[in-house]
């Protein structure tokens, strides 16, 4: 049995850490404004395990002009819970919140890896790559939820 409800910023550390700071001190797990009250984190449980989570900020990118915008960080499922649609019933529950919160654009930097996977989720680049110390290659990829 799958659920998706929200979980305090430290509970994504758990996930953070071994997908996406692996071999990196816990600290680099917390991301800037993962404590403001407008800051949602969502955890995808599974059989009652944490598999997956993603954070969503109310946050703008200079690359697009419609407002509010909602920047989605820290998306990452547990690699024994990758390839069943869980990272897609993550971005899909992230977009619906921030259409409740009348977020007209979502937007993330996504890894090089990644873009595949978001473009079949309706996903555009806008913009050049650019690196990311320690971390590599990344595309800001946006959505307007107005067409959804």
């Amino acid at each position: 049995m799958q659920i998706i409800k929200e979980i305090p910023a430290l509970e994504t550390f758990s996930v953070r850490q071994p997908v996406l700071r692996p071999g990196k001190p816990i600290e680099t797990c917390h991301f800037e404004g993962d404590n403001l009250e407008s800051t949602k984190h969502f955890g995808l449980f599974s059989n009652e395990k944490l598999a997956g989570i993603a954070s969503l900020f109310i946050c703008a990118t200079p690359f697009l002009k419609e407002e509010p915008q909602f920047q989605l960080r820290g998306m990452a499922v547990l690699p024994e819970f990758q390839k069943k649609g869980l990272g897609e019933a993550l971005v899909k529950h992230a977009e619906n919140d921030a259409l409740e919160r009348g977020g007209k654009i979502i937007w993330f930097n996504a890894r090089e890896i990644a873009v595949t996977f978001y473009k079949k989720l309706g996903y555009e680049i806008v913009g050049e790559p650019f690196d990311i110390a320690d971390i590599g290659k990344h595309y800001v990829m946006y959505k307007n939820l107005n067409a959804l």
